[in-house]
């Protein structure tokens, strides 16, 4: 039996149809060919605006909130398999039927907000570099906030070698993620029994002011709306067979392959979230929340200098590889709903200043301790997105006249349409909150 043939190309912004897959022989050989935009996806459910949230709430209430990290990647799950579906059966992204079926003020409108989002979450991964940038070579935060740019040579190589470097590459950072922190919780030593007690719910969730906030932060930050837009595209780069058995089999190895790389991207996130109990919250330390704060005592509660190290080199692969999937989401967003097109080195750099400048701003007049605000910023002005990406993609994905007989099935979309208002509704909480503190 010959290997499946798994080949890459030079392609566009979003390569569709650029990976051969194998049509037959046994399912893991097929499957290896549809791994790879499930990762793309996941980048953005353990970037660096979601680290925040994960260290306060362990610092703050120990275990308590896995149950919530739990959930809240279930969640991302389910989004991120319509998406997939979305764009395997329409053979279209979500930016390019938004544009199909919406007028053009409102097309133009869904697409403003939406680079809005990107640049908030290229936002969040400019702070994260830098300040791992900072801690690593002690680079002061408004030169590493400078550096960030040069990432746009990185990502422009990548993208001239073909769609399979570029996962490959996002793949790899993941993995140095995740190894850091899987020696992390070692190092922590966390009370196991206590760990599996955080993932049964617990009503003081809602009825205690603080753990709320924190819980509907870890929400808020965790689903990402450019990544619906990303997904819904790079499934599409797949060469798969078109007939109705070889687009099932297709959704049936996407959603394998968003499954397993988010439930590695929940491990991180549950990882920082046990580190920080294990380490801060034990030892009395219940206020940090900052970056920097994290690292500088990871080491020495440890006892071990190499803990807060890890912590760095893991911040510093998650900003890098969230880089690249802001880029080619801001790709994927231009070209579906305005058809407009920019050369990635054009469109890299155009996002990154919109990132660097208020950055810049605020490490030059508020210093060091601006950089968390500025963080948590990003992620309410992502929560304010994300309607506008949830609402046409359970729309699309639930009519007939897009999916046929691949429409979601009604019991599945009245779960995504509660799921929505759950998210929506919790989301409004944490920008009143963050808006009267």
């Amino acid at each position: 039996m010959t290997p499946p043939v798994i080949t890459a190309e030079p392609a566009g912004a979003n390569g569709q149809r650029s990976v051969a897959v194998a049509g037959h022989g046994p399912w893991w050989r097929r499957f290896l060919g549809f791994i790879g935009p499930g990762y793309l996806v996941a980048v953005g459910y353990m970037d660096p605006g979601n680290w925040a949230t994960d260290l306060g709430g362990g610092a703050a209430y120990g275990y308590t909130l896995l149950w919530i990290i739990c959930l809240s990647s279930c969640m991302a799950m389910l989004l991120q398999i319509l998406s997939a579906r979305l764009g395997i059966v329409a053979q279209a992204d979500l930016a390019q039927l938004c544009r199909r079926h919406s007028s053009r003020r409102s097309a133009l409108a869904q697409w403003l907000l939406c680079e809005v989002a990107i640049c908030a979450c290229d936002l969040a991964e400019v702070i994260g570099t830098a300040i791992a940038l900072k801690l690593l070579f002690d680079i002061p935060l408004s030169y590493g906030v400078v550096l960030t740019a040069l990432d746009v040579l990185v990502i422009l190589w990548l993208q001239q070698r073909g769609f399979r470097y570029l996962e490959a590459f996002v793949m790899a950072l993941l993995g140095i993620v995740f190894l850091c922190f899987a020696v992390n919780l070692l190092l922590a030593q966390p009370k196991w029994h206590a760990v599996a007690a955080g993932f049964i719910p617990s009503a003081q969730t809602v009825t205690d002011p603080g753990m709320l906030y924190l819980a509907i932060g870890i929400i808020g930050a965790t689903v990402m709306p450019h990544n619906l837009y990303l997904h819904s595209s790079t499934v599409q780069t797949r060469r798969f067979n078109t007939s109705e058995d070889g687009t099932r089999k297709a959704i049936s190895f996407a959603s394998v392959d968003i499954v397993v790389a988010l439930c590695l991207a929940f491990l991180v996130n549950a990882a920082i979230l046990i580190t920080s109990a294990a380490v801060f919250h034990t030892t009395g330390h219940t206020g940090v929340a900052d970056l920097e704060q994290a690292y500088l005592l990871l080491g020495p509660l440890t006892g071990a200098a190499l803990a807060s190290v890890l912590f760095a080199v893991a911040l510093l692969s998650a900003g890098l590889s969230s880089s690249v999937t802001a880029t080619l989401a801001g790709q994927i967003v231009m070209e579906g709903f305005v058809q407009l097109k920019l050369a990635p080195w054009a469109r890299r750099l155009l996002t990154r200043a919109v990132a660097i400048v208020p950055a810049l701003l605020v490490t030059s007049v508020y210093g060091d301790r601006g950089v968390t605000s500025l963080l948590i910023f990003s992620q309410v002005v992502l929560s304010l997105q994300l309607p506008f990406a949830m609402w046409p993609l359970i729309r699309y994905t639930s009519s007939h006249a897009i999916m046929g007989r691949f429409a979601t099935p009604r019991p599945v979309a009245w779960l995504a349409w509660s799921m929505m208002s759950l998210i929506v509704s919790l989301n409004l909480v944490l920008i009143w909150k963050t808006l009267a503190d």
